[in-house]
């Protein structure tokens, strides 16, 4: 199917007599059309394009510089002006690339003066025109087609994942026979948390992406299957699922790939992070390896040094402790430490530990004075009633102050 879209964008930019480049509507690049030798590529790039095409996707602020122009509305061609100050020195060409008043691209084209008196007022008037919104609509048709079968896979990943266990061995059933070979395959599983929920990305209701990220299945190489998964809390959260295909069972560059991609969607939002299971061979594990991705992911959330992307086996303590009922009460007898006034004492108590109780090192680590560290660890015993002498007294500090975090 990539080849197909590069072909139709190979298309639009022949009838135009123009380069043209394909963007799902998350701004991910799909395909674009060749341009000019070296010697006239300063005069049909700037740095917008040639971002996009490096990068494969566009930032958040030209999404919105682009969208405040109304392209998510938008019907029929639109003239985008230059804006030196948004790093857009040239204007734009937008097509809509839509499928039953769903948009699911654009086809941009640089508004140079090969295309200087293609007129945009009187819809389709100039067949060149006609000729290139036809073949985005055939783009967007099967754009849908892939947001649907996107959907239908992420679904049946929920099923799995989430859903009654009467259910998920019919639907790892329909799942394996959906992916085929891969599903016996190296796999990983990526979560990424939060996720917000909604219909289309810009408002509509998108039959083929329930969850507004059918679009995003495209731009994501070697994922087989995406789904919103909704928390464990009733009002939490939704964490994103991503199954992805592997080489090998030690080699998770794919998924992690997958995990920073999916992190830059508007829907991951500021501070989201993303977590990575171990692999698995085959399907029967994935609950488990369910488990293991958002434990990983809200260890990367508590422990910025483990973010934004970690791994399930390089979290530590984090695997036991993410085990625990989300929103526990702390024990008892830490929770006064816990208190805002006693930050920089709870600080000093989880470094010290850290340092497996070496004053020495915490001293430094805090870039305090000795003293300093044993007036604070006194503090620490009073507030606790711990004993930071007895082992078992530190143990439960240490995976207290950890639990917190989560």
């Amino acid at each position: 199917m990539r080849g197909d879209y590069q072909h139709l964008v190979d298309e639009i930019s022949a009838a135009l007599g123009a380069p043209a480049t394909l963007e799902d509507r998350d701004f991910v690049l799909i395909a674009f059309g060749a341009h000019g030798g070296d010697d006239d590529l300063d005069a049909v790039m700037d740095p917008v394009r040639t971002r996009s095409i490096l990068q494969r996707r566009s930032t958040a602020a030209v999404r919105a510089w682009f969208e405040a122009f109304g392209i998510a509305r938008a019907q029929s061609p639109l003239r985008i002006p230059p804006d030196p100050a948004a790093g857009v020195f040239k204007g734009r060409i937008c097509l809509p690339v839509r499928h039953r008043g769903v948009v699911h691209g654009y086809v941009w084209l640089l508004d140079d003066e090969q295309l200087a008196g293609l007129d945009l007022s009187v819809p389709y008037a100039d067949p060149r025109l006609a000729q290139a919104m036809e073949t985005a609509a055939r783009i967007g048709e099967l754009l849908a087609a892939e947001a649907r079968a996107g959907a239908e896979l992420g679904e049946l990943l929920r099923e799995v994942l989430a859903g009654r266990p009467a259910g998920r061995d019919a639907a790892a059933g329909a799942l394996r026979e959906a992916m085929g070979q891969a599903a016996d395959g190296p796999l990983g599983l990526v979560a990424v948390a939060p996720w917000a929920l909604g219909d289309g990305e810009h408002g509509e209701a998108d039959p083929g992406a329930p969850d507004g990220i059918g679009s995003a299945l495209a731009g994501q190489s070697g994922v087989a299957a995406l789904c919103a998964v909704p928390d464990l809390l009733p009002e939490g959260p939704a964490a994103l699922a991503a199954l992805v295909r592997l080489r090998t069972t030690t080699a998770v560059a794919p998924a992690r790939t997958a995990a920073e991609r999916l992190l830059r969607s508007p829907r991951a939002g500021a501070g989201g992070t993303a977590g990575l299971a171990a692999p698995r061979r085959g399907l029967a594990e994935l609950p488990e390896a369910w488990r293991e991705a958002l434990a990983a992911a809200r260890a990367a959330a508590a422990e910025p040094r483990l973010g934004p992307v970690a791994e399930w086996g390089e979290i530590g303590p984090y695997r036991v402790l993410a085990a625990l009922p989300a929103g526990a009460a702390a024990d008892t007898s830490v929770r006064p430490l816990l208190a805002p006034a006693h930050a920089e004492l709870a600080r000093t108590a989880e470094v010290f530990l850290d340092c497996a109780g070496q004053a020495g090192r915490t001293a430094a680590a805090l870039g305090i004075h000795r003293q300093t560290l044993y007036y604070r660890l006194a503090r620490v015993e009073q507030l606790t009633g711990l004993d930071l002498d007895e082992g078992e007294g530190r143990l439960l500090l240490h995976m207290a102050l950890k639990a917190a975090r989560l």
